[in-house]
């Protein structure tokens, strides 16, 4: 007769498997990762992933929210920061690149992979929600004290693809390593400066 499971032993178990399943995936790309590795990974029957999860896809789902929501965690404890806003904005610049730069598999899994039918996962859905508003957020603050001018949203999205433009050339080798933090303070720069009041 198998043991019943606690709440503790289900969350410990699923965690085992997402972070498994979140370096295959992004060393092998998560079409080569089998139901069948995972569960070689971790020492257990072919069969146990299913008691946790659906599917492959239901697991890398698990794995993307996980990293939204430890990224959006992350740049609201930035924000969260006392100080000024341009020195809470400076900070959530910061650990937007350190968050990137030090979990380079977790991020390549949350922005460059689509989640098949990812409207099916609402947890997935909120937590990458969250992570957009969190680049909009300290933006807002700053709109608000006056040290930049346009739309919270609009702006927040452009500092946001100036960050993940560097990060990337820098992930795919296309810049030496530590090139990013620097090319992405620059572009921050560039971007302030026609975004002040006249």
């Amino acid at each position: 007769m198998p043991r019943v499971l606690s709440e503790t032993d289900v969350a410990e178990f699923r965690d085992r498997l997402c972070e498994a399943a979140e370096r295959l995936f992004a060393e092998k790309g998560p079409d080569a990762v089998t139901m069948r590795q995972l569960a070689a990974e971790l020492g257990v029957s072919p069969m146990t992933p299913y008691r946790y999860f659906r599917d492959k896809d239901d697991i890398l789902a698990a794995v993307r929210t996980n990293g939204f929501n430890r990224f959006a965690e992350a740049l609201e404890k930035a924000r969260a920061r006392t100080g000024s806003a341009r020195a809470r904005g400076a900070a959530v610049g910061q650990a937007y690149i350190d968050f990137a730069l030090g979990h380079p598999h977790t991020y390549k899994l949350m922005f460059d992979l689509n989640q098949p039918r990812e409207a099916d996962y609402p947890d997935l859905v909120a937590a990458a929600r969250r992570a957009r508003e969190t680049m909009s957020a300290y933006v807002k603050d700053l709109v608000a004290d006056g040290v930049l001018v346009g739309d919270p949203e609009q702006v927040g999205m452009m500092f946001w693809a100036a960050a993940h433009g560097a990060i990337v050339l820098e992930l795919a080798g296309k810049l030496p390593p530590g090139a990013a933090r620097g090319l992405q303070q620059a572009l921050t720069a560039a971007l302030a400066k026609g975004l002040r009041p006249g």
